[in-house]
């Protein structure tokens, strides 16, 4: 059996999925290619270069319309001989978009990353051409059935898996922090769901023998080492780095600081629980706490309440026992729930009730009349001031 896997080569959350499932699929005889689309001309990043041989980049010329696109993604399944696709709901539109078009024979798996009111309305528009929909946190798989329509029989959840051999072998040889504390920040660097902006205020409320690591790029690097400029003697800036140094990273550091606004199952957060840096995270229902067990393997705050945050930082300062307690609790409560033979079982368990029951959709389109549903169209929410989205963001999770 072929699955194609809908994504690019890069260094992040999704495509580290897919080398999961990849991996943990091939026990059961799936084979599970990356799939990817591009423009003419574009090459994958040379620390990219050898995912060549795990899937195939489709080249599209530039001047080609989005339709025509389609009709050659199509074909490329159809010749490729896959099975199934899955699907990374608005990893792009056009692949998400496909799921109304293809032949009845190739089965659809939709994957749901996020909780935001966009996923969710892309996700409903092409919901009725999935043979299945799995949703990575119990927040999503509960908001697709409860709140959009999402069969329950057919839609689950299952959580990102963590190739946590790299990260347990490093913690094994933490060395216990001095009168120092190093806080962490691993991810992109954007406010609108990280929040990275509040990370100015929390250290605000910390003492000097509280240092902070960024590490990451986005949009929004700029703003944040301008409003981080005060605190220039205690903040260091790696940047985007391979993943292979995350593991060593997150060793290095004592307390993971995540001021997100919304997530869909962090891999950071259980990424550095394995590597025994314990998590300073925001509560977002249904998602950081099916993750954190608070004041045992780490500590939840309010979204947005940056002196809760810089409380539960300031505690663990304090408390070094407590600090290391937390550290061997996040370190023990990783393998067994993110697994990446976890995460595989869940995935063909779905797969195999897929095949056997076939349940029965709606006629595939014809994709000579492509066209893009109103879910995956940019909607009135995208015209919202970004400062009420994200007071609107914060509201939401608090009540």
């Amino acid at each position: 059996m072929k699955f194609a896997y809908f994504v690019l080569p890069h260094v992040g959350g999704t495509y580290s999925v897919f080398k999961s499932l990849r991996s943990g699929l091939a026990d059961y005889g799936i084979d599970v290619r990356w799939l990817g689309i591009c423009e003419d001309g574009y090459e994958l990043p040379a620390a990219m270069r050898e995912e060549n041989s795990l899937g195939q980049l489709l080249k599209m010329p530039a001047s080609l319309a989005e339709g025509a696109c389609a009709k050659r993604m199509a074909e490329a399944i159809e010749s490729g001989g896959f099975d199934g696709v899955i699907i990374n709901v608005l990893g792009d539109r056009l692949q998400t978009n496909i799921a109304r078009y293809l032949p009845e024979h190739i089965l659809r798996i939709l994957v749901v990353h996020n909780i935001t009111p966009g996923t969710y309305a892309a996700a409903r528009s092409i919901r009725d051409y999935a043979h299945a929909t799995i949703g990575v946190s119990e927040r999503c798989c509960a908001d697709l059935i409860e709140r959009y329509g999402f069969p329950a029989d057919r839609t689950y959840a299952i959580a990102n898996s963590v190739d946590t051999a790299g990260f347990s072998e490093k913690a094994r040889h933490r060395v216990r922090p001095g009168p120092q504390l190093r806080a962490l920040f691993v991810g992109r660097i954007e406010d609108a769901s990280k929040g990275v902006l509040w990370l100015r205020e929390i250290l605000d409320g910390l003492p000097e023998t509280v240092s902070l690591t960024v590490v990451g790029d986005g949009p929004d690097m700029r703003k944040l080492k301008r409003r981080l400029a005060s605190h220039w003697k205690r903040v260091d800036y790696f940047g985007a780095v391979p993943p292979a140094r995350i593991p060593a990273i997150m060793t290095e550091h004592d307390v993971l600081l995540m001021p997100s606004r919304y997530e869909g199952l962090p891999m950071t957060l259980i990424e550095a629980m394995a590597a025994g840096c314990v998590p300073v995270v925001s509560h977002i229902r249904g998602v950081t706490d099916t993750v954190v067990e608070s004041g045992k393997n780490g500590i939840l705050f309010p979204v947005g309440n940056y002196t809760a945050a810089a409380n539960a930082v300031s505690r663990l300062h304090q408390d070094r026992d407590l600090l290391e307690r937390m550290s061997v609790a996040a370190r023990e409560a990783v393998p067994r729930r993110y697994s990446i033979e976890r995460m595989a079982d869940h995935y063909y368990d779905v797969i195999k009730s897929a095949m056997t029951e076939r349940p029965r959709l709606p006629p595939v389109l014809d994709i000579d009349g492509w066209s893009i549903p109103a879910g995956l169209r940019p909607g009135l929410r995208t015209y919202v001031p970004l400062p009420l989205k994200n007071w609107l963001r914060v509201v939401r999770e608090r009540l």
